[in-house]
């Protein structure tokens, strides 16, 4: 076996010895890079800083009453016995409560709030009352055995690829791991431990034979895992992902479910063994999630197959099926991915979930290979296509992501599927996780905001203060204080974007090169650094008040889509560092869907402080162009077009948007 073969052997599979204190110590296989615990960075610049208080003090508050005054919390109260009454809303409302509760634990981890504190306890007791003796948690069938909520199936998992039972305790483990780890406390945990070892008694070789419908519980058992060292918790997750693609039919699905429509085998992933699946298909949120399963498996468990399989998912991905903002999901009917290249804009779903999912995704794949193309992704995701799903007050949101519009999307209060409003509220107290990771002696500095973190490396702690005014600028100041100083790697990720690749594929390009080059000093000298994995590796002895100072050339770049996809053919979209720009009607006379900017037109920059909390906006001579019903061109005329951030359209009222600019009359 070759010397990098039986490196990837240990890191990813066997378990591996070592000798600690004269005794024979076993090493659990784990991703080789570990993000930084998010308590341990704390971000206090004006773009994220803010977004995470409103998250902390509108958004969570927010979701707490509308699952109150929805009844999606009242069904716990019945299922416990504490109320009377029948079930309201639908088979998957449980998963909501869950996802709250996971974002406020979060969230407390790094601000504590008695108030809230007291909430998450009293949820916990009455989840407790609702659970029953065996460990089943499903409150529709609880309050109502003969007549749970449509889908849910007539018997316990009876209807799994329809009835979200498995769905929706996996939002529970997750939430329970996130509530012990912030309280010390096991109230939540053992209540998930007692479903999670029901459904190890069930399921399994030599038990029930099946897979949920929507994937989750293999997240969460994954979770459980890690927390409880249970190794049936990860081998059960296995079996789940394992069970695709050999069993079909058998359930019956509610009138209104895609699935009498849609090539369900497809629509669930089990067209194929996981294994054996190099093409995204079927619903985006399900399959980013099934992703992200796959990746903790093979990290956690020693399987490198499934890293292996979800890397030629990835490539399908990024390199055929990635919006421009980072969402994924094309087909708006079915909330699924369309074929290679079908990206339409003013149909295109690209779910919050679903970017969301994508995000977790290529976290994962980063901390499996140490590769910054995953966190270009990730970067994209971040900043377009994910925080698109929130408006800027906390309290109002997008489902879907469309990348064009006609006047009749706008952001909503709450939806009847309550799956993204929540999703968002979790994943935000987590994103300063996403800033720092290390693996052996390297420190990856993967995303760029102010703030300062605690690091801790093999025989020293590292404090890294971080000034910059990313993402409106591309100057970054990080101070390293190194205790005590020595020799470590700092591996600094330099974008793709300011490498003339928007993506790490060949799927969108820059429509001319820049030749501003990335400049690198350390302590005031300039430095030339190597590129590896994407990353300027900067190994040397590091003291404290060591001073890194980065230039990212941030020009106002024009992005085209190869001829296959059709829908961009003739047309551009505007970016400028990680930011994706739209115009929208509201800042050019009510129209954008009439605007054409031609190639030769100069793409201005200016920071609008007054302007939708804080924004870079885009500026450029335009041409406003009136067309008849056959498309024939009547007038066209100047006009100053001004193109404002994707993430914060529809943030004053509905109208219409285009992210993707002809650049022809011909191509509107």
């Amino acid at each position: 076996m070759s010397k990098q073969r039986l490196i990837r052997f240990i890191i990813l599979g066997s378990l591996s010895l070592f000798a600690l204190g004269g005794q024979l110590q076993v090493l659990k296989p784990d991703y080789p890079i570990r993000p930084v615990d998010f308590p341990q960075v704390k971000l206090e610049d004006e773009f994220w800083a803010p977004r995470l208080e409103i998250n902390r003090t509108v958004t969570i508050p927010y979701l707490f009453k509308l699952d109150e005054e929805t009844g999606r919390t009242d069904n716990f109260r019945l299922a416990a016995g504490l109320k009377k009454g029948k079930h309201t809303g639908k088979r998957y409302n449980d998963s909501d409560v869950f996802k709250a509760m996971e974002a406020a634990a979060y969230s407390l981890r790094t601000h504590p709030d008695q108030e809230l504190r007291n909430k998450l306890d009293e949820l916990v007791a009455v989840i407790s009352k609702a659970q029953e003796p065996d460990g089943y948690l499903f409150t529709t069938r609880t309050i109502d055995p003969a007549n749970p909520a449509p889908g849910a199936g007539a018997e316990r998992w009876s209807n799994l690829r329809v009835s979200h039972e498995l769905y929706n305790v996996g939002h529970m483990y997750e939430a329970a791991v996130a509530h012990h780890i912030t309280t010390g406390e096991r109230s939540f945990l053992d209540i998930a431990l007692k479903n999670a070892d029901l459904l190890v008694r069930t399921f399994g070789p030599g038990k029930r034979r099946a897979f949920p419908g929507h994937q989750e519980v293999e997240l969460g058992l994954g979770k459980l895992y890690r927390v409880t060292g249970n190794r049936q918790y990860l081998d059960l997750a296995r079996f789940f992902l394992d069970e695709r693609g050999h069993y079909h039919g058998g359930e019956t699905y509610p009138a209104d479910s895609p699935f009498v429509i849609y090539n369900s085998e497809e629509y669930l992933q089990n067209h194929k063994p996981v294994l054996e699946q190099a093409e995204a298909v079927g619903h985006a949120v399900r399959a980013a999630y099934m992703y992200s399963g796959m990746a903790d498996v093979s990290a956690l468990g020693g399987w490198p197959e499934y890293a292996a399989a979800i890397d030629r998912l990835w490539d399908n991905v990024a390199g055929k099926k990635l919006y421009i903002t980072g969402g994924i999901g094309s087909t708006g009917e079915y909330e699924a991915f369309g074929a290679d290249y079908e990206l339409p804009n003013a149909l295109a779903y690209a779910e919050t979930c679903a970017s969301i999912g994508n995000a977790m995704w290529n976290q994962r794949l980063f901390e499996l290979h140490g590769d910054a193309k995953y966190i270009d992704i990730l970067e994209r995701i971040i900043y377009n296509g994910l925080i698109s799903g929130v408006s800027l007050g906390g309290d109002r949101f997008f489902y879907q992501n469309p990348l064009e519009s006609a006047g009749k999307y706008k952001r909503s209060s709450w939806f009847e599927v309550a799956c993204c409003p929540a999703n968002v509220a979790r994943f935000l107290p987590t994103l300063p996780g996403y800033v720092y990771a290390t693996g052996g002696d390297s420190l990856y500095i993967n995303l760029f905001a102010s703030g300062t973190a605690r690091i801790e490396l093999p025989g020293r702690s590292v404090e890294l203060i971080q000034e910059t005014k990313y993402p409106w600028e591309g100057t970054v100041k990080i101070l390293v204080n190194a205790r005590p100083g020595g020799s470590f790697a700092i591996r600094i990720r330099i974008p793709g974007w300011a490498r003339n690749k928007p993506v790490p594929t060949d799927l969108y390009r820059f429509l001319d090169q820049s030749e501003q080059q990335v400049r690198l000093w350390v302590n005031r000298k300039p430095v030339d650094f190597k590129l590896e994995n994407g990353y300027a590796l900067l190994r040397r002895k590091w003291r404290s008040n060591d001073l890194i100072e980065i230039i990212l050339p941030m020009p106002n770049r024009r992005v085209v889509a190869p001829d296959l996809v059709k829908e961009d053919a003739g047309k551009f979209a505007i970016q400028r560092g990680p930011i994706v720009f739209c115009a929208e009607g509201i800042d050019n006379r009510g129209r954008a869907l009439n605007l054409v900017l031609p190639d030769g037109a100069k793409l201005e920059h200016w920071f609008r402080p007054d302007l939708l909390g804080g924004v870079a906006i885009i500026t450029a001579k335009a041409l406003a162009v009136d067309r008849s019903t056959d498309g024939r061109i009547l007038d066209q005329r100047p006009h100053q077009l001004m193109a404002v951030p994707y993430f914060a359209w529809a943030n004053r009222g509905p109208g219409e948007m285009r992210v993707w600019l002809p650049r022809t009359p011909a191509a509107l």
